[in-house]
């Protein structure tokens, strides 16, 4: 193996760290380990850099601190934890999700006026707009383009990597700290100077947001929408007052409260992560059942672009789980609501990447939102997010 010019690249990362203190605990961090086998530089999920003497030779050193803010930042976003948490078929495809990972980057770098190697992708290369999650441009970056980042981007190991207890490297446990405490520099960055680029601003925000509950949350919410469709009260004869006695000749007609009507659609798109789905929906089915609601009076709609099964249900695990299309929840919300008894109540556990009806139908909607950072669905929904920010 030829010599790493380890003067120039750690150089190129104290320019990096400088020009941009908040990110310095990050970078300084990371554990420099030559290869000639890696294609330029790359990082693994326990924090190594992975950096090829020749393409340290061939790059300027503006670019190489470019590609050092670029690489920790896979590590930041926690890339490899998100891919895993794709559906089989896209984690098999593990270039186009590095590419779709580095469109979620580069935009934010070039902005901030970073300078980076030849053959960068950017969303605008797909004609897909800046600012989105890998997660988002995924669906729409074509096979071709080849990014090699390593395990700490797309999660599967690369023929260069050390094994995971051979040599120094950052535990699961340090990487949070990391993370959190790089959040807590940019937000602090930002009171002095006022000068974070925003994709690093939001991504802190969802760092720095407080973890909450979702369990206790969710059954909150399925408790108040379910108390007030049960809130409609009338009167009927068919079981008299008890003060009917006492009046001779009359017949006073009772207080009735009708059990509330709930619908449930299910997001059944290639998208959803299985296992918080299932979570989600032994909450929401266990919340019924402790509110009253027998389990087979529970429609349950399985969706994705187009509505693939409705079934009642006394338990989750009798959910049918069929789909895999496009996502449209729209198309299960009018389903549930085109139903002999409509209900008051449609709960929606989904991963956010849908349309939603354009004004409010006459129920109480709720969203749960399962998964990594999806999309807030429109601000009339009572949202309750399932996933840890990520």
């Amino acid at each position: 193996m030829t010599g790493l010019d380890r003067t120039k690249l750690l150089a190129a990362r104290y320019r990096a760290a400088t020009d941009r203190p908040y990110l310095a605990s990050a970078l300084y961090s990371l554990t420099v380990v030559p290869s000639d086998r890696v294609p330029t530089m790359a990082v693994d999920r326990h924090w190594r850099c992975y950096a090829s003497p020749a393409f340290v030779d061939a790059t300027p050193v503006p670019e190489l601190a470019g590609v050092w803010i670029h690489e920790v930042a896979h590590l930041l976003r926690d890339h490899h934890g998100r891919a895993a948490r794709l559906p089989a078929a896209d984690q098999r495809d593990h270039v186009r999700v590095n590419v779709a990972q580095d469109c979620e980057i580069n935009d934010d770098l070039i902005a901030d006026g970073l300078s980076l190697p030849a053959g960068r992708v950017v969303p605008g290369d797909f004609g897909l707009p800046d600012g989105r999650l890998f997660e988002e441009y995924l669906p729409g970056v074509p096979p071709g383009p080849v990014c090699e980042c390593g395990s700490g981007a797309h999660g599967r190991p690369g023929p260069w990597e050390l094994d995971g207890t051979n040599g120094p490297g950052v535990g699961p446990v340090e990487a949070d700290a990391l993370r959190r405490a790089t959040a807590e520099a940019i937000r602090a960055h930002e009171r002095a100077r006022g000068s974070v680029p925003g994709g690093w601003r939001r991504w802190a925000e969802r760092i720095l947001e407080p973890v909450v509950d979702w369990r206790r949350v969710l059954a909150g919410a399925v408790r108040e929408a379910v108390a007030w469709a049960g809130g409609a009260a009338d009167y009927t004869y068919r079981r008299p007052s008890r003060r009917t006695p006492a009046l001779r000749g009359a017949v006073l007609p009772s207080l009735r409260r009708p059990l509330p009507r709930v619908a449930i659609v299910i997001d059944t798109s290639g998208s959803m992560g299985e296992d918080d789905l299932a979570a989600a929906l032994a909450e929401v089915t266990g919340v019924l059942r402790e509110v009253g609601l027998r389990g087979n009076r529970v429609p349950v709609l399985a969706c994705d672009a187009d509505v693939r099964a409705v079934r009642r249900v006394s338990a989750a695990e009798q959910v049918e789980l069929g789909g895999g299309g496009g996502t449209d929840m729209r198309v299960g919300i009018e389903r549930a609501l085109a139903e002999r008894d409509r209900p008051q109540v449609v709960i929606v556990l989904t991963d956010g990447y849908t349309p939603w009806p354009g004004e409010t139908p006459s129920c109480r909607l709720i969203a749960v939102l399962v998964g990594a950072d999806p999309p807030a669905p429109p601000a009339w929904i009572e949202t309750v997010r399932t996933g840890r920010p990520t």
